[in-house]
């Protein structure tokens, strides 16, 4: 009896604490679970073990593979056609009740809408998130999107950025199937498919490999880290998506190299690091915010018959107040390495400092009068500049292309005539005269 009332009075003793405990674990789970923020960061989707043995090349002996048809069908699932339209501003001479039944009886009357321009793009969330190029949908005033099992819908766009010549848009439907991102680089000589409505002809597929990667300096994009590759990429491909063997992203093609506007086997793509990056902030924020130093730079020459021949970018001006200036880099000073990262090509710091976020330390291995120094400079956040409209398709001048021509048909609105008040006063009572023996014949 005195041991059964020893273990009550100690039950009784720890019961109060006990529910103390209890009570006290479950405000501070409460509590973390407010603190904890209702709108997760997207995440780029990755594919399973499962899905990628699924869409594994069909023969994995030494003989050659005879399909990619699994990597293809799970792949175009998520790659949708973009179709654009563009409201035209009326003829000036419309609000004339006269000249507008003029222009009207001649097949001249207002045009609602301009011609429907085409692209590509990529599922990438089973919410609807959409990537695409953003010349795809520039100046658009509605945007249909076309999946791949015929269901079509109307997009709103989350965000555009156009010295990447990305951007996201948005529709409201169920049962989207994401594309997985490819967790490794990619690599030269890999396998590309490329996945897009070229020429609007419908869903089509190329095949190529991976041609280069880190391909800078073409004009294109302000930032640009290309892969390149010979597959088949025409006008309509834009947006659209250059999977590897597995139908795992790898990139989405952009541009053309080109003679005469199509397909010559230089084909370029933005590749998903960038991709992720910029849909991040797009979704987010619903702009791009890049790393800047504030300096004017250009690379060492390379001359090939020196043996000592000089790596590194060089500094040619500095902005007062900037990022650079505050850090006390100067003009003439040479840029050898980032963050112990070899600076080998202007191109290559410009592409490195825009991946980093405002605010980032760095730390530079400056060449300075012949003396190595390590200057520290914390980047602050790029200056928004004039956007320049930059073209889809590089024609080669020698061959006389027209440079500047896109992956769509550009509508040209043709200027009105301009006519003086008496020319058109004149022109509306001979119009009036003729309608009214029209009218009087009848």
């Amino acid at each position: 009896m005195s041991s059964s009332r020893n273990n009550k009075a100690t039950l009784s003793k720890w019961l109060p604490w006990i529910l103390l405990l209890v009570i006290v674990t479950a405000f501070a789970w409460l509590f973390m679970s407010m603190k904890t923020p209702s709108k997760t960061t997207w995440e780029p989707p990755r594919t399973t073990t499962a899905e990628q043995e699924a869409s594994a090349p069909i023969s994995d002996t030494p003989a050659p593979i005879s399909s990619y048809h699994n990597a293809v069908a799970r792949a175009s699932q998520s790659v949708v056609n973009i179709y654009t339209t563009q409201k035209m501003a009326e003829h000036p001479y419309m609000d004339d009740p006269v000249l507008r039944r003029f222009f009207e009886y001649h097949g001249g009357g207002p045009q609602g809408q301009g011609p429907t321009n085409l692209g590509s793009g990529v599922v990438v969330s089973e919410d609807g998130y959409i990537v695409t190029n953003a010349h795809v949908i520039e100046k658009a005033d509605e945007i249909t999107v076309a999946l791949n099992d015929g269901r079509k819908s109307r997009a709103t766009v989350i965000g555009t950025d156009p010295d990447s010549d990305l951007a996201v848009i948005k529709v409201d439907m169920t049962g989207l199937t994401p594309l997985g991102f490819r967790a490794e680089p990619s690599r030269v000589g890999d396998l590309a498919l490329a996945i897009g409505n070229p020429f609007g002809v419908g869903q089509t597929v190329t095949q190529g490999i991976i041609s280069a990667t880190g391909r800078t300096g073409l004009g294109v994009n302000k930032f640009e880290d290309f892969i390149q590759t010979d597959a088949a990429i025409n006008p309509g491909n834009s947006g659209g998506a250059l999977v590897d063997a597995h139908g795992e992203l790898v990139g989405i093609n952009t541009v053309i190299f080109s003679r005469s506007g199509g397909s010559m086997g230089i084909g370029f793509a933005i590749p998903t690091a960038i991709v992720e990056q910029v849909m991040n902030a797009l979704i987010k924020d619903g702009r791009v915010s890049r790393g800047w130093l504030g300096i004017e730079i250009q690379s060492q020459l390379r001359d090939p018959t020196r043996l000592e021949t000089s790596t590194g970018v060089e500094v040619l001006s500095v902005v007062p107040q900037g990022p650079a200036a505050k850090s006390g880099l100067q003009v003439g000073d040479v840029i050898l390495t980032i963050d112990g990262v070899e600076m080998t090509d202007a191109n290559k710091l410009i592409q490195y400092v825009a991946r980093k976020a405002p605010t980032t330390e760095l730390n530079a291995q400056v060449l300075r009068k012949g003396q190595n120094k390590q200057v520290k400079i914390l980047l602050e956040e790029r200056p928004v500049q004039e956007v320049v409209e930059a073209p889809r398709i590089l024609h080669d001048d020698r061959m006389g292309g027209m440079a500047g021509q896109g992956d769509e048909q550009n509508y040209d609105d043709s200027e009105a005539p301009v006519m003086s008040e008496a020319e058109r006063n004149r022109m509306r009572e001979e119009l009036l005269k003729l309608f009214e023996q029209d009218t009087a014949t009848q």
